[in-house]
């Protein structure tokens, strides 16, 4: 059975940097996963998340991302997309993910499929609140972790 991870990454003290972390607070409080998908927070942990996404068949990362676009937008990258958004980062912990991503393919565990869903952050600075243009994309964002769990085969189970 494959391994999936659904990693959400920032820091929820800066705002919008939050998102990824929000998103997977969302998922979890709403939906049961099989046991062969783990949803993790993982902060602003860097290299750290190496020993959490070790041994993945499939990754996807949420995050707060510089897209050039207007606070809010969403948007997603796939496997040699995400290679080339990492080339301008927007934060850290940016910095971390792609470390972690390189060290698999050195340690000849590379993940297979690699898939970032981000939004456009519209506010970067202490608080624990997303801004109003950031805030509907948590929901967004859910939605479209589902879908792509479809596509991979994989169903959820709303809470009740």
């Amino acid at each position: 059975m494959e391994k999936i991870i659904i990693l959400g990454v920032g820091n929820i003290l800066m705002q919008d940097e939050g998102f990824g972390v929000r998103v997977v607070e969302e998922l979890t409080r709403r939906y049961r996963f099989p046991d062969n998908v783990q949803v993790l927070d993982g902060g602003t942990l860097g290299m750290e998340l190496l020993r959490f996404v070790t041994g993945a068949d499939r990754l996807l990362i949420i995050d707060a991302v510089s897209g050039g676009g207007s606070p809010g937008d969403l948007y997603q990258f796939a496997n040699e997309e995400v290679k080339a958004y990492f080339k301008n980062k927007v934060s850290l912990h940016e910095l971390g993910i792609q470390d972690v991503l390189a060290a698999l393919e050195l340690l000849a565990q590379p993940v297979r499929e690699v898939v970032i869903l981000g939004i456009q952050p519209a506010v970067i600075d202490v608080g624990l609140e997303l801004s109003e243009a950031v805030q509907p994309g948590v929901a967004a964002t859910a939605d479209r972790v589902l879908t792509i769990l479809q596509d991979w085969r994989i169903n959820s189970l709303p809470l009740t």
